[in-house]
């Protein structure tokens, strides 16, 4: 099943595409190849734009203290694990002491390294990263890759405690849905959201056998997905067969 998620609020909009971002950086790092660790850099400045808004950082905590209040809550039900109750309020604490120890907002200490500012300067300039360019740059492509990767792993690391404490919300709010399987009669799905909640996160799940790709429109009230069948030339075209998925919306 492919996976589709569509939030609610930009709020939600930036801690998934930041979380996307954290993930390819993973995965970058741990490979040995110059271009790897070059596109591992230009994710790093690309983490740097996405959360470079003054306010993310006093979101995360407030989302951090929230979702510990609600689960502090549930102390005392019999149906709740308190050894898993407890273990969880303890990560939600822990997440939030290393964020606000962060100085500043993301990313802010790698503004400071004149080897990256020179290298996020020139990354935006098409084929700007030439040798004639930055000569340092093309020196350091060229060490060993255990140099590189160390390098990268240490220019990441204040960002350690970003990437976990958005992992964590983000875990919290996907399990927070039930899953249900629906129809999208004629190839739309238009559905009125029930009042007194307040949604965050829209989850599909769509059979790639079916060669479907959905089109989401959501708000506070309402809820539409249009199934889009894409031609040989690249082009979208509304279906209208009936098209079967999950979907789970998340508070």
């Amino acid at each position: 099943m492919i996976l589709y998620e569509y939030p609610f609020n930009e709020r939600i909009r930036t801690y998934l595409r930041l979380q996307q971002l954290f993930s390819r950086l993973g995965q970058l790092i741990g490979r040995e190849q110059a271009l790897d660790h070059h596109f591992a850099l230009t994710t790093l400045f690309e983490i740097m734009e996405v959360g470079a808004r003054s306010e993310l950082k006093s979101e995360v905590l407030k989302d951090l203290e929230r979702q510990k209040q609600i689960y502090s809550a549930y102390r005392g039900n019999p149906a709740i694990s308190e050894k898993a109750l407890d273990g969880l309020i303890a990560q939600l604490d822990h997440h939030f002491e290393a964020l606000n120890q962060v100085p500043g907002k993301m990313g802010q200490s790698l503004s400071e390294n004149d080897f990256l500012t020179a290298l996020k300067s020139r990354v935006v300039i098409p084929g700007g990263t030439c040798e004639f360019d930055l000569p340092a740059y093309h020196a350091w492509q060229h060490h060993d890759s255990a140099v590189r990767a160390r390098d990268l792993a240490q220019w990441s690391q204040p960002l350690a405690p970003w990437a976990q404490a958005i992992g964590q919300l983000l875990q919290i709010l996907r399990e927070s849905g039930s899953s249900q399987k629906v129809m999208a009669a004629a190839g739309q799905l238009q559905q009125n959201l029930p009042q007194g909640r307040t949604f965050q996160l829209l989850r599909l799940k769509i059979d790639p056998a079916l060669g479907i790709t959905p089109e989401i429109s959501c708000n506070r009230l309402l809820v539409v997905v249009r199934m889009m069948r894409q031609h040989s030339d690249g082009k979208l075209v509304a279906t209208t067969e009936d098209v079967p998925f999950e979907m789970t919306l998340c508070a």
